[in-house]
């Protein structure tokens, strides 16, 4: 049965003010230390290439040498939690592919932090392992890849050291991905090893690139940063997207939502960053490891730097015309580096201390004065930090969620003299500290996934 809220009537829920989530988040970005994530950045660049295809057997030097060191940097932060990280390798061989001709294990390195009351549902930091110069099959070359991408992955360990420190509802994954630049098949993999494991994954935050700040375009920039998320979902069906274009959606997917959340997180918890919501999935006619999660229904998004200097970025190590090419340590500014891995780990910690978004919610208000919102309440252990429920709602054409009403702990609300036909609407679910879920859009546009798990736990 439907606990209904209507709006003329209902008494407010109010979870602790949240005050409580707000120290914590503030606390937790103020923890990331731009020191340590410079000393990652450079013992990755020092293995000389991290090329998909270079050397496994040498300790020192190679794409082998990278990923061991990976593997043994989430073991010693697990035995600092006390075991709190299950240390996964997930691998598969490609061949026969235009970056990949001939067999190679693609390997990577994911580490769970397994949540107390709802451990199967996931949010995701990935970063790459892999580098790679002007010749994408170039696998001797050195191939410092300091910026693209050992700023993600240090930024992705770095997270693990903060937030080893602490529990957290839902689980948190921190990946170390390979294969990027050879075409994605370390994302492929990962995401393919996620479904076949029931992986109920509710937000990937690729980060590829978080470490430059003097761009190819003449600006310096170190306040700003880009969020990447498509617009729709790329398995909708052909049902689905019909009824979308009757009821909208284009502009509210799990993964454009998800952007929106962490939009928000960045004005209220890190000094001086402003986030740019780009509405691509990653840029014009490029990619990002990402996208083979948001392929398979999994919402992901990517961030990263606003101004890319694309000398340094694929480039073989020369200097030409007084212009010096390559992705070396110098280029690299660890501070704002520091400042985008903040961001990642408040985004982290915020979702993973909130209850479940709510699933299956639909919304009904066709030729009324009024507008109703239904959705399915998390049950069982993932229920039990919920406070309520929040209703949101904006204008069609307004790029963040403007208007919201605490509904309480129901599962229906109406907003009575609030018109359908004007507004976007939305419901997050609230913890009893004042976390919140990034907001779902009503139908199959908007959804996460059914969060419930099955009974008590």
């Amino acid at each position: 049965m439907r606990i209904p809220a209507i709006f003329a009537i209902f008494a407010a829920f109010t979870p602790a003010s949240g005050a409580e989530i707000d120290r914590f988040l503030l606390d937790l970005q103020a923890e990331t230390s731009a020191d340590q994530i410079e000393r990652d950045i450079r013992t990755l660049v020092g293995f000389g290439t991290r090329h998909t295809l270079s050397e496994t057997e040498s300790a020192e030097r190679g794409i082998g040498a990278a990923r061991e060191w990976v593997r043994a940097e989430f073991e010693a932060i697990s035995r600092d939690c006390g075991g709190c990280l299950e240390v996964l390798v997930i691998s598969d061989f490609v061949e026969g592919e235009p970056r990949i001709p001939t067999r190679t294990e693609v390997v990577s390195i994911v580490a769970l932090q397994r949540g107390r009351r709802d451990p199967d549902r996931i949010v995701m930091m990935s970063g790459d392992i892999d580098s790679r110069v002007s010749d994408p099959l170039d696998a001797a070359s050195d191939s410092p890849g300091a910026n693209d991408n050992a700023s993600g992955l240090a930024g992705a360990i770095e997270a693990a050291r903060v937030l080893s420190k602490y529990e957290f509802d839902a689980t948190i994954a921190y990946a170390a991905l390979s294969g990027e630049e050879q075409g994605l098949f370390g994302g492929k993999i990962v995401a393919a090893y996620a479904q076949e494991n029931d992986w109920r994954i509710m937000a990937v935050l690729n980060n590829d690139m978080i470490g430059n700040i003097k761009g190819i375009d003449g600006v310096i920039d170190n306040a700003t940063a880009r969020v990447f998320s498509e617009g729709t979902r790329a398995v909708e069906t052909e049902e689905e997207a019909r009824r979308r274009r009757f009821t909208g959606g284009e502009v509210d997917s799990a993964s454009r939502n998800l952007a929106r959340y962490i939009d928000q997180l960045a004005d209220k918890y890190i000094p001086n960053l402003d986030v740019m919501m780009v509405y691509r999935l990653d840029r014009f006619g490029r990619g990002g490891h990402h996208r083979p999660f948001n392929d398979v229904g999994f919402p992901g998004v990517r961030i990263m730097e606003t101004h890319e200097n694309y000398t340094q970025q694929h480039q073989d190590l020369r200097t030409e015309n007084h212009i010096e090419y390559g992705d070396t340590i110098e280029h690299v500014d660890f501070d704002y580096a520091r400042k985008l891995t903040s961001l990642n780990i408040v985004a982290l910690a915020a979702m993973a201390s909130a209850p479940p978004p709510p699933a299956n919610v639909e919304i009904e208000g066709a030729v009324q004065p009024s507008t109703t919102l239904k959705w399915d309440r998390p049950t069982g252990a993932a229920a039990r930090n919920l406070a309520g429920f929040k209703v949101y709602w904006r204008l069609t054409d307004a790029p963040q969620w403007t208007w919201s009403r605490n509904v309480g702990d129901v599962e229906e609300a109406t907003l009575e003299n609030i018109v359908i036909d004007n507004y976007y609407f939305g419901v997050a679910a609230v913890a009893k500290n004042g976390a919140e879920s990034p907001v779902v859009f009503p139908g199959p546009a908007g959804s996460f996934g059914p969060w419930a798990p099955e009974g008590d736990n």
